[in-house]
C-alpha cells in the first residue's frame, strides 16, 4: 500500500530571501469568511521576529487545516510574540455595494494600515494590492508554503468566528456560531425558514435566489442595521470546514 504523501508545512523560505534582498519587516497577509454568505470578511497582517527563535512556529499551519483549540492557543502566541498584527474587518452591507474582491483588498489594506510597525514588504495569500505602495508579492497557496501568511490565516479566523459568534446571539435561530455564516446544508434550511438577516450578503446567489423564491421586497430593506462591532479582539465549525476561506 502506498504512504500518503505528507503536506509540506509552511516555512519562512520567502521570508528569508526577502531579507537577503535588504526587506526588514515583512507582513503576511490573508482573510477569511470571502465565501461565507453572510457576516463580514476578516483579513489579518502579521510581521514576525527575526529571528524567529520561537518553538511555537513549527505548530503553524493554514487555519484550515487546525482545529479550534489549536488555532485559539496560536492566536494568543501570534498576538504575544509578533512584532506587529493588523486586523481589517469589512461588513456584509459593504461586500454587496462593492463586491467580494475589492471588500477583500479593503479589509486587507486596513489590516496593513492597523499594523503598529510599517512593513517593508508584503506577502500576500493570492491576491496583490494594487492601491498599497509598499512592495508586494502574491503567492498561491501562500496560507500553506509562508509561516507569515498562515500565521495571519491563524488570526483572521479566529477573529472571524468570534465575531460570528455574538452575530449568533445578536441574530439567534440561524446558527451562525456553528457554521460561521458559510453555505452548510442547516443553514441554507434556516435562511429558507428565517430570511435573510441583516448581516447576509444580499446579492450572493443563494441568498439572492431564496429572496427571489419568496417574493419578501427589495433587497436593501435587509441591510437596516450598521455593522456594530468591528474589534479586533476578536467561518467555519468543526466537521464544515470543507468551504472555501
Amino acid at each position: 500500500m502506498k504512504k500518503r504523501a505528507l503536506s509540506k508545512c509552511p516555512n519562512l523560505d520567502e521570508e528569508d530571501k526577502l531579507r537577503s534582498e535588504g526587506y526588514e519587516l515583512i507582513a503576511g497577509i490573508d482573510e477569511v469568511g470571502r465565501g461565507a454568505l453572510a457576516g463580514p470578511v476578516v483579513a489579518a497582517a502579521v510581521i514576525l521576529p527575526y529571528p524567529a527563535n520561537v518553538p511555537w512556529l513549527a505548530l503553524v499551519r493554514d487555519s484550515k487545516e487546525l482545529n479550534s483549540r489549536k488555532r485559539e492557543s496560536l492566536f494568543e502566541l501570534i498576538n504575544r510574540e509578533a512584532i506587529a498584527v493588523g486586523v481589517g474587518i469589512v461588513p456584509s452591507q459593504v461586500i454587496d455595494s462593492v463586491n467580494i474582491l475589492k471588500a477583500t483588498k479593503m479589509a486587507m489594506m486596513q489590516a496593513v494600515e492597523n499594523l503598529s510597525r510599517q512593513p517593508h514588504f508584503l506577502i500576500i495569500d493570492r491576491v496583490t494590492l494594487s492601491q498599497c505602495p509598499i512592495p508586494q508579492r502574491g503567492i498561491t497557496r501562500g496560507d500553506k508554503l509562508c509561516l507569515s501568511i498562515a500565521c495571519a490565516s491563524i488570526v483572521a479566523k479566529v477573529t472571524r468566528d468570534r465575531i460570528m459568534e455574538e452575530f449568533d446571539q445578536i441574530y439567534p435561530g440561524y446558527g451562525f456560531a456553528q457554521h460561521k455564516g458559510y453555505g452548510t446544508g442547516r443553514h441554507i434550511s434556516c435562511l429558507r425558514k428565517l430570511g435573510p438577516s441583516p448581516i447576509h450578503r444580499l446579492y450572493f446567489a443563494p441568498v439572492r435566489n431564496i429572496i427571489a423564491s419568496q417574493s419578501s421586497g427589495p433587497l436593501a430593506s435587509c441591510h437596516s442595521e450598521p455593522f456594530a462591532f468591528c474589534h479586533s479582539d476578536p467561518e467555519r465549525s468543526e466537521g464544515e470546514e470543507s468551504h472555501s476561506g
